[in-house]
């Protein structure tokens, strides 16, 4: 009998995740995205600061429940080396499924070995109004745009229509900080933190300031890019892929999408990955294995996107039957993370409760250059002593594209 119970408790497996935590997204993951694995698998939510008390308890106890986990990259960073093991062998067998390098190195977590498995991603597409199409510049690709091409559309948009039709999420809760660190700097200068005050960013914020001139005034109004899309006082426009889907969902017809522009360093992108770890001392690795597995088969990962919009991480093949709007979100996803000139830029990592203060200091320096028209150099100068103080204080090690630094993330 006892064997039979420890049989049976050894064949489930506890998966436990901050992601898709909402009751419909966990209820479609029980009843859709986890069907068809062999044994009982449940299906544990919890919220990130949660997460990383109940990975820290578990491991200190001696007496871990959990099999599997579920987490954004930089949840997932805490937990090296002390509570993940390494999963080099479920590494080699996904290794035929296109996964990208950059999202598998980034699966290391900062050591030479496999840490988690990526599972699906967010991230900030490129939407456009087909009206705005005829004024992309000659020879200019959308899915290989530059930052001057986007330039000039935006000038030739303004001057033919005399409207300025290029728009950002510039409002109060608009997510324009995370243009700036994941997609303007590091096209820019290469990096985020390090090179924040440097020559090439001087560039850079002389290019925004004439991508300003061009953009919709109401710009600092726009906390999503749905509305204005939707309403046509925006072609052009930067954004979340879950502030866009609406107006794709409503007017598929209406609209492209393609990955942000490339600067001189590259085409900076901020992937929103989540991974799939296995916690060391895991009561049922062979289940935790069963479940990565089933959740990187490419037909499970379009299922995934299918049902709670995250996308691929695998190279998959989108059926014809997916939702037009899904599908144009999934295919400016897979055109941005397939970009040979991608260089890609992590969430912020090891801020803590500071990660508010980063953003204003990005904020800040949008809001003084380019609203206020102050002095590139100058402001420049000023934030950077702010972003410094912020990094001591918190002593966050460098992130991706920055280079890994020893202590606080150096601002030269």
């Amino acid at each position: 009998m006892i064997g039979g119970l420890s049989a049976a408790r050894a064949q489930e497996t506890v998966f436990y995740s901050t992601q898709l935590r909402p009751i419909e997204e966990a209820t479609k993951v029980r009843d859709v995205l986890l069907k068809g694995i062999a044994g009982k698998v449940t299906y544990v939510v919890d919220e990130p600061p949660a997460f990383a008390v109940r990975m820290k308890a578990e491991t200190q106890a001696g007496k871990r429940t959990v099999s599997v986990v579920g987490a954004l990259h930089g949840e997932l960073q805490p937990h090296v080396p002390d509570d993940l093991q390494p999963v080099d062998d479920l590494a080699a067998k996904v290794a035929s499924l296109g996964i990208p390098e950059n999202l598998m190195t980034l699966g290391k977590l900062g050591t030479d070995k496999q840490q988690y498995i990526p599972w699906m991603q967010a991230t900030y597409i490129m939407v456009a109004n087909k009206q705005a199409l005829p004024f992309l510049p000659q020879g200019a690709d959308v899915n290989a745009l530059t930052y001057d091409q986007l330039l000039q559309w935006g000038k030739t948009i303004a001057e033919k229509t005399g409207q300025r039709r290029l728009g950002f999420p510039a409002g109060p809760t608009g997510l324009l900080p995370r243009f700036f660190q994941g997609y303007f700097y590091p096209s820019f200068t290469g990096g985020v933190v390090t090179p924040f005050k440097s020559a090439d960013a001087e560039k850079g914020w002389e290019t925004m300031k004439a991508l300003w001139a061009v953009s919709n005034p109401n710009s600092t109004n726009y906390n999503f890019m749905n509305e204005p899309l939707l309403a046509g006082e925006v072609w052009v426009a930067w954004d979340h892929v879950a502030r866009v889907k609406d107006a794709l969902d409503a007017q598929p017809d209406q609209f492209v999408t393609f990955p942000a522009p490339a600067g001189p360093k590259g085409r900076g992108y901020m992937p929103v990955v989540a991974g799939l770890a296995i916690p060391k001392d895991a009561p049922n690795r062979a289940g935790a294995v069963a479940v990565i597995e089933h959740l990187t088969k490419p037909e499970v990962q379009v299922q995934t996107a299918a049902e709670v919009g995250f996308f691929p991480v695998v190279k998959a093949e989108l059926p014809t039957n997916l939702r037009p709007g899904v599908k144009l979100l999934a295919n400016a996803v897979a055109a941005t993370q397939g970009a040979k000139d991608a260089v890609v830029s992590l969430l912020p990592v090891g801020l803590g409760a500071k990660g508010g203060e980063f953003n204003k200091v990005y904020n800040d320096t949008f809001q003084r250059i380019v609203l206020r028209n102050e002095p590139v150099k100058t402001v420049l100068e000023d934030q950077a002593k702010v972003l410094d103080g912020l990094m001591k204080q918190t002593n966050a090690p460098c992130w991706s594209p920055d280079k890994a630094s020893q202590g606080a993330c150096p601002v030269n």
